[in-house]
């Protein structure tokens, strides 16, 4: 099939929060699951402890089995583990994947970055790759201090609905990976990124008649709940 005179690219298919339509999101076991599904990405949420510590976590708290809730950035990571025993760092996430797939890290939105920083130095003067690793952000100060850091890590740009400001901020970053909202996405913009160089991922996309159609106007990647409806 064609598109633009050029040939259709593989659809990369990434693991949304692991795989969460399909084990707890942000745990070890989604993360296992993802693998399991072959996914060529998987993609999890980074908030921070008390304690300085980056957890795969997508709201600013965790809830235990009783309803109380525990502000991530206010708690240390040993009592938010009493409460939710399968609550992951990062590092045992980086660990597990152990370089099959590229994780991507969503540092979430007034996060502190320099724990994030000094744990993927760690991680490559330990012998992992730059391209083992993509960070993104919604917000552009985080980004901004991770290129800095981090400069031959790949940036996402994650914009859920305004297409000028995301190309605004993937040029600040030197990037050309932009991960949107599907809401928002349709044929002729996503032609037009593809023309303009950038990979296009939709998130979060757990419709594959939608995605395959989507395809042959350019778009590169989803980032879906189910991966196992893409094999």
């Amino acid at each position: 099939m064609k598109n633009d005179g050029q040939s259709v690219a593989k659809l990369a298919v990434v693991g949304h929060r692991g795989v969460r339509g399909l084990a707890p999101e942000n745990t070890l076991a989604a993360i296992r699951k993802a693998l399991e599904h072959g996914v060529d990405e998987i993609e999890v949420d980074i908030h921070i402890t008390r304690d300085n510590i980056a957890v795969l976590c997508h709201n600013p708290w965790i809830r235990d089995q009783t309803g109380a809730t525990f502000p991530v950035n206010r708690t240390d990571l040993a009592t938010l583990q009493q409460h939710k025993p399968n609550l992951p760092t990062l590092a045992e996430a980086i660990k597990l994947i152990d370089q099959r797939v590229p994780l991507q890290m969503e540092v979430k939105w007034g996060e502190p970055t320099k724990p994030v920083i000094t744990l993927l130095q760690k991680f490559l003067k330990d012998g992992w790759q730059a391209e083992d690793f993509l960070l993104g952000s919604k917000q552009q100060r985080i980004l901004l201090e991770l290129h800095r850091a981090l400069p031959r890590i790949p940036m996402v740009v994650i914009e859920p609905y305004l297409s000028i400001r995301a190309v605004w901020r993937a040029r600040q970053l030197n990037s050309r990976r932009l991960s949107m909202n599907q809401i928002g996405l349709w044929p002729g913009f996503i032609r037009a990124m593809q023309r303009r160089g950038y990979s296009l991922y939709a998130y979060t996309l757990n419709d594959p008649a939608k995605a395959r159609r989507w395809q042959q106007h350019g778009l590169r990647g989803v980032i879906t709940d189910r991966p196992d409806l893409f094999s």
